[in-house]
Order: structure tokens, then sequence, then C-alpha cells
């Protein structure tokens, strides 16, 4: 039996050709194929698990890593994916960072997460605020599945639902954090294969100028958002200024990512009410 050691080292070089990190895809697959978390294989002694050639294979035909591990890491959570929902992103942890400027320590006490997916964005506030609750919506049943396993691994059941619906449309009540990952994608952009073929297109692509689902949502948050509240929307790169003009009756901030890329349009109200 080989290494493990030996082998991840030939098979960072074969999937140096689809990823920009190799070696860090070839520690999460081995790790997966041997039942233990990549630390442990790290700081321990392994043979080489029989089933890690199918997983690089499957790598090799771009397939994201989350996919075939079924996991993700997101904030201080791992989650459970499928090719049902979006990949989390670190990306995306800038709404939560936003929040976390916001808010504090006294954490809001009810958060609405509008396009859950994975449930990623609510459960990550949910589990930084142990004593605030949330809904997550979705127009996918199938997300909500996954969205629904992830709040039970996470033991947040009792704290967070989830309901199908379309955005904002026929939800009641007025919520202190909405959360939002909306597709805001052309949808004659070019896409990594890893994301083009496997991610769902519905939450990915937004119309041609990747704005459709801000067009929907933004003017539904009058009617959701606390007074004292806030709302994170993330966004494209170079979408900053337009999603924050179609924000007429609010005060907007942007925040960027750690790649210094304008990542969230954080909105308040102006009105007070």
């Amino acid at each position: 039996m080989r290494s493990a050691t030996e082998v991840l080292r030939e098979a960072a070089a074969r999937l140096a050709q689809v990823s920009d990190t190799p070696r860090l895809d070839a520690e999460l697959l081995m790790a997966h194929a041997l039942g233990v978390d990549r630390s442990a294989l790290l700081l321990g002694r392994h043979d080489a698990s029989p089933a890690f050639d199918a997983l690089v294979a499957r790598r090799l035909r771009h397939e994201p890593v989350a996919y075939i591990t079924g996991t993700r890491a997101f904030w201080s959570i791992d989650l459970a994916v499928t090719p049902d929902v979006l990949i989390p992103r670190p990306d995306s942890e800038t709404l939560i960072e936003a929040a976390v400027a916001y808010f504090g320590d006294r954490g809001p006490a009810t958060i609405l997460d509008l396009g859950t997916g994975s449930g990623a964005l609510l459960l990550a506030a949910l589990t930084q605020w142990p004593l605030a609750t949330g809904l997550g919506v979705d127009r996918s049943a199938a997300a909500l599945t996954v969205a629904r396993g992830n709040a039970e691994r996470l033991d947040l059941t009792q704290r967070a639902q989830f309901v199908l619906g379309d955005w904002g449309t026929g939800i009641a009540g007025r919520f202190d954090l909405i959360l939002c990952n909306p597709p805001y994608v052309e949808e004659d952009a070019r896409l990594a294969r890893n994301v083009r073929d496997y991610e769902p297109h519905s939450a990915l692509f937004a119309g041609e100028d990747g704005l459709a689902a801000y067009q929907v949502l933004v003017p539904q948050l009058a009617g959701l958002l606390a007074p004292a509240g806030i709302a994170c929307l993330e966004i494209g790169s170079t979408q900053a200024a337009a999603v924050s003009a179609l924000a007429s009756g609010f005060i907007a901030e942007v925040r960027r990512d750690l790649g210094g890329r304008d990542r969230c349009v954080v909105l308040r109200r102006t009105d007070g009410e």
C-alpha cells in the first residue's frame, strides 16, 4: 500500500491542470476518502485510500471539490452541499462581517435570508448570535431540503425556519437583519467550467446585465426591514453603483471582500418607520 503523502504529491501535479489550489484539493479529497478531517490527514501517517483515484478523476472533469465531498466550510460552520445549491464562498462572508460590524455582540433579534440556498448566511448568523431567530426563503424545494438538513446538523431547527417563496413576496413582519446573495451574473458571462457545468444556473444568472433579481427584491425591502435594521446584499464587483441606485429611501454603504473587490451593499432606512 502506498503512503498518502506520496499519492498526494502525484495527484496535486495532475490537478494543477484544472485547479488553482491543486494541493489543497488533493488533501481534501484524500481526507474524504479516508474518512478523516484534513488536519488529521496532515498530522498523521496514512496509507492512501483505494477510493481516492475515483475522486481525483471527478475533479479532473472540473467537478467542484465541495460537490465531491458533499461539504463546505463557511464562516464558523460546516455545511452539506449538493448540486441543488450554490457552493458557499468566502466572498459571501463579507455580508456576515458587515452585520457583525453593525450589530456587534448585541446582534439582531430577527433575521431574514432571501434566496437561502444551503442556508449558509442564515445559519452562520444564527451561530454568531445565539439569541436570534431567522427565516430562510427559497424558490427551490430541493435547496430548502439541503438548508433544513444543515439546520438539523447544527442543532438550529428551533431557531431557523425555511419556507418556499419568491424573494420577499408574502413575507409578514419586519426583520432586524436581511441577508441576500441573489443571482447576479450576466447571462452571457464566461464562467469557469467548474461553475458553469455544475452549479445551478438559477442561482447564478440574472438577465442581460445581472441586475434582474435586485430589481425585484430591492423594492420589497422597505416593507421587510425594521426601522433600526440593515439589509446586506451581495453584489458583483462592478455592480455597487447600479444596486445602490435602485435603493431609493435607503442609505447605502459598500463593503469590500478580502480581495479588495466591492462585494456587499449595506442598506439602512432613512424614513425611520
